[in-house]
């Protein structure tokens, strides 16, 4: 599959925006300015903007707590994001979620979550919704190894292989479930092969190769469209811990070392210039503009305002005394 020098591009500056804005957060906690905690996909970058990078604005997704990658794939706004991330009144959520929970409808994200394997079950909805209102389009949902053995995960491959949903079920497989390996969570090496219980289309793909996430995301889109759901397992590595006060003592420096050097970023680079797509000048100066980014979007965030106290209960479900709100008749939930 050829693309357009600017479809190129694109992929690689979003993996560039997505590490620069995880490292930018990650020193943020260092210098002791943001507090909380916070779950970071460097190293995955190629899986979340390799898959966005395929799907039409209005194909919908549902992110993950690591979602960073997911959420620049998909077009989300990289100011609010920040401004999210550091509690301010002008981020997706008013400073109130963090970046486990942001949502941006306008572009297609129904919204990470920070259950595990909590947005299985809302996409396999989403894309019920497309399938009868016959919509041309089709879900995402992103989940990690871990959630592949959560009920929902089994309940939802299940249902949408029964009504053919056009939906893609994408597990980002990076090895760990907060400290443990997968070896110790299941005793299948290939986690794609559970499609086959459920009598849908699964496949596995090397996590880190950004033009094969891509490619295959387009063909799985119009499969999806005609045939119905189907498992892709993108197998990838976290750099980080499970978040940021993991000590990461259940795995070696080796380890995360030989991991390093399948960067998918530098792999995706190298591709570029070996292909002569682009030079090195051209690829800095990419570099260059997610530099420039990401600090047009801290200095949006930092100076944005908090959030008033007597605004925090705004855009709750009820809010003051929920007796006075019951109806008379009909149930109360």
């Amino acid at each position: 599959m050829r693309l357009s020098k600017e479809q190129y591009g694109d992929l690689y500056l979003k993996m560039v925006q997505t590490r620069t804005f995880e490292e930018t957060a990650a020193g943020f906690f260092a210098e002791g300015k943001v507090h909380g905690t916070a779950h970071f996909c460097i190293g995955e970058e190629a899986t979340g903007v390799g898959v966005c990078g395929a799907l039409e604005r209005e194909d919908m997704i549902t992110q993950t707590h690591r979602g960073h990658n997911q959420a620049i794939g998909k077009g989300m706004d990289i100011k609010r994001m920040m401004a999210e991330f550091l509690g301010k009144e002008t981020g997706y959520c008013k400073g109130k979620g963090g970046c486990m929970h942001i949502a941006d409808f306008s572009v297609g994200s129904l919204g990470a979550n920070g259950i595990v394997g909590g947005g299985i079950p809302v996409a396999t909805g989403a894309a019920l919704s497309q399938k009868y209102f016959k919509r041309p389009n089709i879900t995402v949902s992103f989940f990690g190894d871990g959630a592949s053995n959560q009920g929902a995960f089994h309940e939802s491959l299940n249902l949408a292989s029964v009504w053919r949903l056009p939906l893609i079920f994408v597990c980002t497989n990076n090895l760990y479930g907060m400290s443990t390996h997968v070896s110790k969570s299941m005793r299948i090496r290939d986690i794609s092969i559970r499609a086959v219980s459920y009598g849908i289309k699964g496949l596995a793909l090397d996590g880190n190769d950004v033009l094969a996430v891509y490619e295959e995301t387009k063909k799985l889109r119009e499969y999806v469209l005609a045939e119905g759901p189907a498992l892709m397992v993108l197998n990838t590595y976290r750099w980080m811990g499970h978040s940021k006060s993991d000590a990461q003592v259940y795995r070696s420096k080796e380890e995360v070392e030989s991991w390093k050097e399948k960067c998918p970023i530098k792999r995706y680079r190298q591709y570029l210039l070996g292909e002569g797509l682009f030079t090195r000048t051209e690829l800095d100066d990419f570099d260059k503009q997610a530099r420039d980014d990401i600090a047009a979007a801290v200095a949006f965030a930092v100076a944005s305002p908090e959030l008033p106290m007597d605004r925090i209960f705004e855009d709750l479900y009820a809010a003051g005394d929920v007796r006075e709100q019951r109806p008379k008749r009909g149930f109360v939930l």
